[in-house]
């Protein structure tokens, strides 16, 4: 298995390594997205803002999980990926043992934590005596139920693409995924269980327990061919490893915190507009995650050949995954930003038949699409961070984007430009931030080849 992993990347043609490691990635994020858009789309059957808005109010506490998987499920991965570039592979067993039983550990206390405390948590989320109970129903089954079994097959998919096991990764996430869309309808529809919000919440609940056997199962059979480990005994409070995994998982850790706050700060401004602007803000967002986890699939994809080649010192070969990597995605956000401008009306009316949602979605949209040819720039950088174990870069990313451009632009467009001024915060952050990426990227590379060439 180590030869074979050496192969790829060390000297598989880069078109082809890219290709073998992100195609599976991208498809199982679009079918992430899709599994996401099930949701919105079977609620929105029902023709009621009220359960659509429910799932969109309880968005925030399911990116929340990502901070999770962030600091074991990235953390952890980037470790791994570094140990195995500097052919250290105990560290490397360590890395996901440790990584794993800390996610168990961490999606339980989540899941106690916001059950207790769920009151709380519903006002904060802009839920009013309209959504209340129709967002506490979806989120029994999405947290309170589901933490452990989302957040643990996550964070295994990262560790098993970690050693360039790219397609288990993706047909584990896929498997969660596709159960999901088939199970939504039944769940959620009058002719079904007539659940509703509640339905889809159990249902998402179902499918990432699938996801996780698998993965479980995964490990088990090719405990003799996987870095990826689940004996208790490899668990380890070896320097090395902690900071290794937390100088990564804690900046992508509080990127997601901020994602979850600036999500919330942006719902509850809409909700002041009423339940159809959130059920609008809400389709409209997840319309605009398809292309976005397409960059983020490609980014993540490609992140263990730049951390492997970064510690094995190998700037050349790193550099040319990520040129290769900027060219495709930078056209296809382009392409598809055009597209989604254009037809962004139709692109809502998919997904609910109230016209004044329809309208509301389309300009949301529209604002929305313009910032994914800089955004991916914005992934791109933040993933080489990651990946090389330059954590105080991605953190300080993490803040720019939010603390500093999105939060106070989400305040003053509002105000400017009541309600629509919402849609356009992220797009405003995003162009400032691609830049900014871009100028860091030229400067690392030229570094380290200094520091090689001395």
């Amino acid at each position: 298995m180590k030869n074979e992993k050496a192969e790829l990347f060390e000297r598989t043609p880069i078109p082809k390594a890219v290709l073998k490691m992100s195609v599976p990635t991208v498809i199982s994020s679009l079918v992430m997205v899709i599994y996401n858009l099930a949701d919105t789309f079977f609620v929105g059957f029902l023709n009621d803002p009220v359960q659509n808005a429910a799932v969109t109010l309880a968005a925030p506490v399911l990116l929340a999980f990502n901070a999770v998987n962030n600091l074991f499920g990235v953390g952890s991965s980037s470790m791994m990926s570094r140990a195995l570039g500097e052919k250290d592979y105990g560290t490397a067993k360590r890395s996901s043992a440790t990584g794993f039983y800390c996610a168990l550990i961490a999606a339980l206390t989540f899941s106690v934590g916001f059950t207790v405390l769920k009151g709380p948590a519903l006002n904060l989320l802009g839920a009013d005596d309209v959504t209340r109970q129709a967002t506490s129903e979806y989120l029994l089954w999405t947290v309170s139920f589901g933490a452990v079994p989302s957040i643990l097959n996550v964070v295994m998919a990262y560790m098993v693409r970690s050693e360039g096991s790219s397609l288990h990764a993706s047909i584990g996430t896929m498997s969660g995924c596709i159960l999901n869309i088939i199970l939504d309808p039944v769940f959620i529809m009058p002719w079904g269980l007539d659940m509703g919000a509640a339905g889809a919440g159990l249902a998402t609940f179902v499918s990432n327990c699938f996801a996780m056997v698998y993965f479980l199962t995964l490990t088990l059979v090719r405990r003799k061919r996987t870095f990826v480990c689940l004996n208790p005994k490899r668990v380890t409070k070896r320097k090395k490893v902690i900071l290794g995994i937390c100088a990564v998982g804690i900046p992508a850790s509080i990127q997601n915190l901020l994602n979850v706050t600036g999500m919330t700060i942006l719902n509850n401004f809409a909700a002041a507009y009423g339940a159809d602007p959130v059920a609008a803000m809400g389709i409209s967002y997840k319309i605009n995650m398809i292309p976005l986890q397409v960059a983020l699939g490609i980014s993540q994809g490609i992140m263990p050949l730049i951390g492997y080649n970064y510690s094995a010192k190998n700037y050349k070969r790193m550099k040319g995954f990520l040129t290769y990597t900027t060219k495709i995605v930078l056209v296809l956000m382009s392409l598809t930003s055009v597209v989604y401008f254009i037809f962004s009306g139709k692109l809502a009316a998919l997904f609910i038949d109230t016209p004044s949602v329809i309208a509301y979605s389309e300009r949301f949209l529209q604002g929305m699409c313009i910032c994914l040819p800089f955004i991916c720039m914005d992934f791109i950088a933040v993933g080489v961070f990651q990946a090389c174990g330059m954590g105080k870069k991605a953190l300080v990313f993490a803040v720019l984007r939010k603390i500093v451009f999105e939060i106070p632009a989400i305040f003053i467009l509002n105000y400017f430009f009541p309600l629509y001024g919402l849609a356009w915060a992220q797009t405003a952050s995003e162009i400032v931030l691609s830049f900014i990426a871009l100028i860091v990227l030229v400067k690392m590379f030229r570094r380290l080849e200094n520091e090689k060439n001395r």
